[in-house]
């Protein structure tokens, strides 16, 4: 069996005295007849990281960074970068998440014990095109299992935020845990709470588009359900956790409000998953301080950007997450009259249409109903009138401009007042966007003189 392998390294292995192995999930895809965009390919080899920089310096490679304590070199040879290991076993204490003792080996399976599943454990070597399969990752993976390389126990305690991988990797690759791999996992589960929260943002990321990965369907909800089974999901989002079998009205509803969550993310549009998951994140805390969901919106907003800077998520995706949790809920009822409407979309309009995504995505997920929402419908029409009308819907569209209104005697600290009052009233009022008529209507903002 022959594995695709980059000629670059294919000309690095030839001039290696010593076999090179490409190990991970390079392999494991292969063999599982996953396909993928991009892969990261990880290589190693018995040899030392000087050995191994020696010969890709040799063969033209560019080394980007050596770490001789644990034997890892990244390498370059052009657009392409690898990052090579050395065969190692690592001790840890329970908890540290780093080892306290590397010891570098010539042994393959030592190797592979060091890892996390078995399935990523299976090598391949360049030269000659064999498999080397030291722990069964092979059944494994042609059984599409995950189970771990060692005691589950020592597995998971080495490193909590192998809880994380255990749930990105099944939803990605559709592969099931094994009974005692999820054990494992759940006994250890609040590990997770020493991992650095960059590491694990990154993980449940990764998680929400999963199904991006190799396109299967529905793989964010079943990560998400993993980390749910296994109480992962208590460790890093608890205020999400509290809804779980918190059950809400049923003439709208078919799920508690945890369950509705994590549904909202299984029919949201990737580019919303983060404020799909955390939409509803006030309920809980409404409900069991106040007894009840109203407002739950505008206390989510702020909840939601509370677990976004634990999280340290980007700026950018924290304030889409806040903005799309407090505006979820404007005209649920489809009782706003369609003037309002405008001027809501007029002042909402970067976050528009992410917020027709998160509506649908919420209606779908209160009964499993893919039918467009009735707000949606409603919104879609009423911005297509406005369209179709013509009418601005950005201040750089409008006919005049603030330094005009200034020269007309507007106070330069209303000038933005006035031009925002009059790109909503030419979307909502029918004011015609002229300038002779707007520079009319400015008149109301230049202060009487005594």
């Amino acid at each position: 069996m022959r594995i695709p392998v980059p000629e670059n390294l294919k000309k690095l292995a030839e001039s290696c005295d010593f076999p090179l192995y490409i190990v991970g999930g390079y392999v494991r895809d292969f063999l599982a007849g996953l396909e993928c965009e991009s892969h990261d390919i990880d290589i190693c080899a018995p040899a030392s990281a000087d050995d191994f920089c020696t010969a890709a310096k040799a063969c033209g490679a560019e080394i980007t960074a050596v770490y001789r304590n644990t034997g890892t070199v990244k390498v370059k040879f052009g657009k392409e970068e690898y990052e090579f290991a050395c065969f190692r076993s690592d001790e840890y204490v329970r908890g540290t998440h780093t080892p306290v003792k590397i010891f570098f080996t010539n042994d393959i399976a030592l190797d592979a014990r060091r890892r996390d599943f078995k399935c990523n454990a299976v090598y391949y070597e360049i030269n000659n095109g064999e498999l080397s399969d030291p722990l069964g990752g092979v059944i494994d993976i042609k059984n599409k299992i995950i189970s771990t390389v060692d005691r589950e126990e020592k597995v998971f305690g080495e490193d909590g935020l192998r809880l994380m991988r255990l749930a990105r990797q099944a939803a990605q690759t559709g592969f099931t845990p094994s009974k005692e791999c999820l054990n494992g996992a759940s006994a250890n589960c609040a590990l997770i709470a020493d991992i650095a929260p960059e590491r694990i943002f990154a993980e449940l990321n990764a998680i929400l588009h999963a199904d991006g990965k190799y396109g299967k369907d529905g793989a964010q909800y079943v990560g998400l359900k993993l980390l749910e089974s296994t109480g992962v999901l208590a460790f890093i989002l608890p205020e999400l956790w509290l809804g779980k079998g918190m059950m809400q009205p049923e003439k709208f509803h078919s799920h508690d409000v945890l369950e509705h969550s994590l549904r909202t993310v299984l029919y949201a549009d990737e580019r919303v998953r983060l404020a799909a998951l955390l939409h509803d994140v006030g309920k809980p805390y409404l409900m069991n301080t106040q007894g009840n969901f109203y407002g739950h919106e505008n206390v989510g907003a702020k909840i939601a950007q509370e677990v976004c800077l634990r999280l340290k998520t980007s700026k950018k995706l924290m304030e889409e997450a806040v903005k799309l949790t407090a505006l979820h809920m404007y005209d649920m009822r489809l009782d706003a009259r369609e003037s309002k409407i405008r001027r809501f979309i007029v002042r909402n309009l970067e976050y528009f249409e992410k917020l027709l995504l998160i509506k649908q995505a919420d209606y779908s997920a209160c009964r499993d109903d893919l039918n467009e929402a009735p707000c949606v419908t409603k919104w879609k029409k009423i911005y297509a009138n406005m369209k179709e009308e013509g009418v601005p819907t950005r201040l750089k569209q409008l006919a005049v401009r603030g330094d005009e209104l200034i020269s007309l005697g507007v106070p330069p600290e209303e000038v933005g007042k006035a031009l925002w009052e009059m790109l909503e009233n030419c979307a909502a009022c029918g004011l015609e966007n002229d300038k002779e008529r707007l520079l009319r209507y400015a008149v109301k903002f230049i202060p009487e003189r005594g």
